[in-house]
């Protein structure tokens, strides 16, 4: 899955945001990124927020364990998920992995 980078610190989550969606929902893959569709604006930083809120409740990770480190403005972002390790950095990729294939079977672009 392209959309999932490890680094040193943790992992990094290219996501793609589609604000005022009628429901907070992973979409699939679009281009290298994780299509979410989420209900809030793209007002005062809304969309933001809400994204971290979904991408926590999604992967079963806190809150401040997430933080958006690019495109605050922009509809592409990059979402740093910060782990103690790389033992716990290598079995959050492989969890996040194992979440998204269990909705869609294989590498599906949207």
């Amino acid at each position: 899955m392209s959309f999932i980078r490890e680094c040193p610190e943790g992992l990094r989550i290219k996501v793609f945001i589609l604000p005022r969606s009628s429901r907070n929902m992973v979409v699939g893959v679009y281009k290298d990124a994780l299509k979410i569709k989420l209900t809030a604006p793209p007002v005062d930083g809304a969309a933001n927020r809400m994204c971290i809120k979904f991408i926590s409740k999604y992967f079963h990770v806190s809150k401040s364990s997430l933080e958006i480190i690019s495109g605050s403005t922009s509809r592409t972002k990059t979402v740093f998920l910060r782990c103690k390790n790389s033992v716990e950095s290598s079995m959050q990729k492989k969890r996040i992995k194992t979440l998204v294939e269990s909705i869609f079977t294989g590498d599906q672009v949207v």
